[in-house]
């Protein structure tokens, strides 16, 4: 919710926090213009949502994976 919210105030800022810093500067530079920010802001959302789905994937591929093989 957190991440969210700073996607849309501060959309650079939210690259930084899912660990993809060079996005954030191309981000950043996008966001210096005024028009620039409504893109940046989608963006953001955007490049959250699918680190969250990622994180997700993940862990539900961790966990069933712990079977497979033993009969």
């Amino acid at each position: 919710m957190v991440r969210l919210i700073l996607a849309i105030l501060i959309p650079w800022f939210v690259f930084f926090t899912i660990g993809r810093p060079i996005q954030g500067i191309i981000c950043l530079i996008l966001q210096l213009s005024l028009i620039g920010w409504i893109p940046a802001a989608i963006w953001a959302v955007w490049a959250l949502n699918n680190f969250n789905t990622d994180r997700k994937i993940a862990r539900a591929g961790m966990g069933g994976m712990s079977g497979d093989g033993d009969s």
